[in-house]
C-alpha cells in the first residue's frame, strides 16, 4: 500500500497534514516490515542518498514514514522511486546500487506520462509490466520502450529492436527466446550474426565453425548463462537446442518453430539482409537488433538495417522498436557518450 501526500493539498484520502513546503511529499509505505526498509534504505541509507543526488531532493524518514523535501517534480519522482524500491523488496533481500539506478533512470523517462502523486498510485508501478520467466530468474523491462518492445517480440513474428548500445535490445531478445523454449513454444533457438570485426582484423581464427563463430556472439552467450546457467546452456548446444548459425550460412534453410536473433544486423548488407528475412518458416520468432551508430562495413557498402527500416516500415506484420539515448539501462556515463558522438555526428 502505498500513501503519498503532498503537504498543503488536499487529497481524497486526507492524511495527517504537516507544516512545511508545498512541494513536500510524506510517503507511508505499508506492510511496516523492518527487513524490507533496511533494504529499501541500504547501507548507511546509501540508496536514499543516491537518490538525493541524482533527483536533487532532500529525503527524511522515520520506521515506515518517508518525507521528501525539494522541487514538485523532482519531489514526486523521489517518491514514485522509493514506492517502486520497496515493492522490489518484497522479492529481493538487498537492492543493489545499480538497482536504484535502473529505477531512477525509469523515472526519468516516463515522469511526463505519470500520474499526479494525489492519485497514489505511480503510472510506471514495476508491477505493472510484464515479466519474461527464465530458469535463473525473472526479467522484468524497464521503461515504456522496454515494454513496448517485448510486447512486439511477444505479438509478432519479425521484429526489429534498433538503438545505441546498452538499451537492453539484444538481453531482452535472448530473455524472450529463453522464455518461449521453456514454454516449448519454439523447438530450437538460433544466434545469428555477420563476421564483421569492429574496424579490426583479427586474421585466421582456429577451431571449428562454433569456435570461429564464438567471439562474435559472446553477448548473446553471456545472456544465455546468465538466464539458463552454463550447464544448461553446453547441453542444449551438444542437442543443437540452441544453435550457432554464421550468417553466411543461412542460405537455403527454412527455419521453423525456432527463435532467431540476429544480432548487430547494421552489419548487415542489403542482400544478406533480404535472405536471412525470407528464411522465417511457420511457427519461428526472428528478432533483429542494430545500431545504426556502429555500422563496420567496408566505405561504400549500404547497411541493410538503415535499408530494410526504409523498405519494411508500412508491413503492419512487421514490429520496429527504435530506442534512444534515454533508453540506455547501463552506466549512467552511457547516455552522455552516447549524446556527445550523436552530437559531435550530427555537427560534422
Amino acid at each position: 500500500m502505498l500513501r503519498i501526500t503532498p503537504y498543503g493539498k488536499a487529497l481524497k484520502h486526507p492524511l495527517k497534514r504537516l507544516d512545511t513546503q508545498p512541494s513536500a511529499y510524506s510517503i507511508t509505505l505499508e506492510p511496516n516490515d523492518a527487513r524490507r526498509l533496511a533494504s529499501l534504505c541500504g547501507q548507511f541509507d546509501e540508496n536514499l542518498r543516491l537518490i538525493e543526488q541524482r533527483l536533487n531532493v532532500e529525503i527524511r524518514s522515520r520506521d515506515n514514514f518517508f518525507a521528501v523535501y525539494g522541487d514538485t517534480q523532482a519531489s514526486q519522482s523521489a517518491a514514485d522511486v522509493i514506492y517502486n524500491l520497496y515493492q522490489e523488496t518484497a522479492h529481493y533481500d538487498e537492492l543493489s546500487p545499480e538497482e536504484v539506478h535502473l529505477h531512477l533512470r525509469q523515472c526519468e523517462r516516463e515522469k511526463p506520462m505519470t500520474q499526479s502523486a494525489s492519485n497514489a498510485q505511480p503510472a510506471d508501478n514495476i508491477d505493472s509490466f510484464s515479466v519474461i520467466r527464465t530458469k535463473k530468474g525473472n526479467i522484468k523491462p524497464r521503461g515504456l520502450n522496454q515494454q513496448r518492445y517485448v510486447r512486439s517480440i511477444q505479438t509478432h513474428d519479425i521484429n526489429f529492436g534498433v538503438g545505441p548500445a546498452g538499451t537492453g535490445k539484444t538481453y531482452l531478445a535472448v530473455a524472450c527466446a529463453v522464455e518461449a523454449l521453456l514454454r516449448d513454444e519454439v523447438q530450437r533457438i538460433l544466434l545469428v550474426r555477420p563476421a564483421v570485426e569492429a574496424g579490426e582484423r583479427l586474421g585466421f581464427l582456429p577451431g571449428d565453425l562454433a569456435q570461429k563463430v564464438d567471439p562474435y556472439l559472446r553477448p548473446l552467450y553471456d545472456a544465455l548463462h546468465e538466464m539458463l546457467g552454463f550447464e544448461t546452456v553446453a547441453k542444449l548446444q551438444e542437442r543443437n537446442v540452441i544453435e550457432i548459425a554464421p550468417l553466411a550460412y543461412m542460405r537455403g534453410r527454412t527455419l521453423s518453430n525456432a527463435y532467431i536473433i540476429l544480432d548487430e544486423s547494421q552489419n548487415t548488407t542489403r542482400e544478406q539482409m533480404k535472405m536471412f528475412l525470407t528464411r522465417i518458416g511457420f511457427g519461428s520468432t526472428a528478432v533483429i537488433t542494430g545500431d545504426m551508430s556502429q555500422i563496420d562495413l567496408p566505405r561504400g557498402v549500404s547497411s541493410g538495417l538503415v535499408h530494410v527500416c526504409d523498405v519494411l516500415k508500412d508491413v503492419e506484420e512487421i514490429s520496429f522498436t527504435h530506442f534512444e539515448s534515454r533508453d540506455v539501462v547501463r552506466h549512467p556515463i552511457v547516455q552522455s557518450i552516447v549524446d556527445a558522438y550523436d552530437a559531435f555526428e550530427s555537427e560534422s
